[in-house]
């Protein structure tokens, strides 16, 4: 599976068990996860109840199990599909691609206008304004916001940030994520001390919080 998903032009990240896949979800957020429900320790569907308790990732199970139930189960769980084995590779690439088809539709939206108590951003005519008058965002800064909106009270990963606003070639260069992010707090957060909006979770990236989804208008 890993050397035909790499000659697909996938980027694999391997774990050997349901704690090692957890763990490794608290350094990188994956497009998409592919499960096996037999695991050593944790068993795939105990991991998927985790995984989907802290993240909105596409799950696709694989399994030799072909009874009605253990399908239901698993989807309950929170998977996005169930691939049963003996499967032929075209079959596993067709649904993945898929499922990432209906990933980034359902959270493809951009992000149009977000208003709160205190603030007001326009993301189509780039204008940031607050109480006391216009607000002015660098290019990085913009971009950054636009992201953690657009994925709202989920939370999006350092190497997402990094590659997504500064380009492919970024993905450990925490510091410069952390220096925006201070100065995106100065400019729209009342206490940048103690954020409202832009929060920080530990060991995975950040998360936008919206007091209410009437706050946030999409295209």
């Amino acid at each position: 599976m890993r050397v035909t998903l790499t000659t697909s032009r996938y980027e694999v990240l391997e774990a050997r068990s349901g704690e090692d896949a957890l763990e490794n979800l608290r350094v990188e957020i994956p497009d998409l996860v592919l499960l096996d429900l037999n695991l050593p320790g944790m068993d795939g569907l105990e991991t998927c109840r985790e995984i989907r308790r802290v993240s909105i990732v596409p799950v696709i199970i694989l399994s030799v199990r072909k009874e009605g139930k253990d399908k239901v189960g698993v989807l309950d769980a929170g998977a996005d599909d169930y691939v049963t084995k003996p499967f032929a590779m075209e079959e596993l690439l067709a649904r993945i691609r898929a499922c990432l088809r209906r990933a980034r539709a359902s959270k493809g939206s951009e992000p149009k206008r977000l208003v709160l108590d205190d603030l007001d951003i326009d993301f189509e005519k780039r204008e940031v304004l607050k109480a006391n008058g216009g607000v002015h965002l660098s290019p990085k800064e913009f971009e950054l916001l636009r992201l953690l909106v657009g994925h709202a009270d989920h939370p999006v990963s350092h190497r997402r940030l990094l590659q997504a606003v500064w380009g492919p070639d970024y993905g450990d260069e925490l510091e410069c994520l952390r220096v925006v992010v201070r100065q995106l707090r100065t400019k729209i957060e009342t206490d940048p001390s103690r954020p409202r909006y832009l929060l920080t979770e530990p060991c995975v990236g950040y998360r936008f919080v919206l007091p209410s989804p009437d706050a946030l208008t999409t295209s």
